[in-house]
């Protein structure tokens, strides 16, 4: 922690601020400033003295400077805010911050706004709405199914397409398919998690079993792909790196018109079988020369969920 000798200023919130709302509960705002820009701050009422490091100091500042618009503005204010202020500081990216709050990709299931929580995301929600294939490829917890998710459902709502279709390779991730009861569909369900978790969270459970009940929302494994034209569909590949390259060869040319095709998958969880090639891998050595085919590369620092998580992957990855 930083020394009382070192650099310090002092600022003064707004009279009119939710000073609870920039703190958080138990200061924990405040807290995360500290832990992760090693600076000591201390609050009384409407007054925060910072101290440490100038350039760090100068980073928590600008980062309070923006918490507080935010908070001016009627957002409620969250670690993930936090944390992603700070990266976006580290990365002398503080300015385009509060643009990330301008716009809203859809409501979820209890009317709560979701929008983009860094400069990554907002790449890769860019790069869909204006292409018709997209890769999203990086690390887990970067929001990447999450956000397809969103779109596909805005996409829906909004007549842009008249179905929405989930896959993903059956693959064995350390356990054996082969011994859980029932046929691939009932067998692939529990990998396909995430995606229910995801259509719950902005639809509801009951909306989103209706949709699927009618064939509006289709989740199924990647085999189940094979020999259809895909149009005006909304298609979303999770684990894209768990393909082969016959798989994904199959899967894009599925494309049909009036649809759009979003790939995400992470390089460093490739399940396949010892001398397989990954399709994802292989597809982004031969496409990326393709202008109207998309890659967006997220990062360590677009990690979203628990702060910690960003901190394991990096352990693993220097290991």
């Amino acid at each position: 922690m930083a020394t009382v000798d070192e650099y310090s200023i002092d600022i003064r919130l707004d009279d009119n601020v939710d000073v609870n709302e920039i703190f958080g509960t138990h200061d924990k705002h405040l807290k995360l400033l500290e832990d992760y820009l090693n600076l000591r701050i201390t609050s009384r009422g409407e007054f925060i003295r910072i101290s440490g490091e100038e350039t760090k100091v100068t980073y928590a500042r600008e980062i309070l400077k923006n918490i507080q618009k935010l908070v001016t503005r009627g957002h409620k204010i969250g670690s993930t805010d936090i944390i992603t202020a700070i990266q976006m500081a580290k990365k002398d990216e503080l300015e385009q911050f509060l643009t990330l709050y301008e716009k809203t990709l859809i409501k979820d299931a209890k009317g709560n706004p979701i929008r983009v929580k860094n400069t990554g995301q907002k790449t890769y929600v860019e790069a869909i709405k204006r292409n018709d294939v997209v890769f999203g490829v990086g690390p887990a917890g970067t929001g990447k199914t999450f956000l397809a998710v969103c779109l596909a459902v805005s996409a829906l709502k909004n007549g842009e397409v008249e179905k929405i279709i989930l896959t993903r390779p059956a693959v064995e991730a350390g356990e054996s398919l082969g011994f859980l009861p029932g046929d691939l569909q009932e067998k692939v369900n529990p990998y396909l998690r995430p995606i229910y978790d995801a259509l719950y969270t902005i639809l509801g459970m009951e909306h989103t079993n209706r949709l699927m009940d009618r064939g509006v929302i289709e989740i199924a494994p990647l085999a189940y792909m094979r020999g259809r034209t895909l149009e005006e569909c909304f298609v979303i590949l999770d684990e894209a790196q768990n393909t082969t390259k016959s798989q994904m060869k199959m899967f894009l040319t599925r494309l049909g018109n009036r649809s759009k095709m979003v790939i995400n998958g992470d390089q460093s969880q490739i399940d396949l079988p010892r001398g397989v090639d990954s399709g994802l891998i292989h597809a982004m050595s031969i496409l990326k020369e393709i202008d109207k085919i998309k890659f967006v590369e997220f990062s360590v620092s677009d990690v979203v969920r628990h702060p910690v998580v960003a901190d394991i992957i990096k352990a693993y990855s220097n290991n």
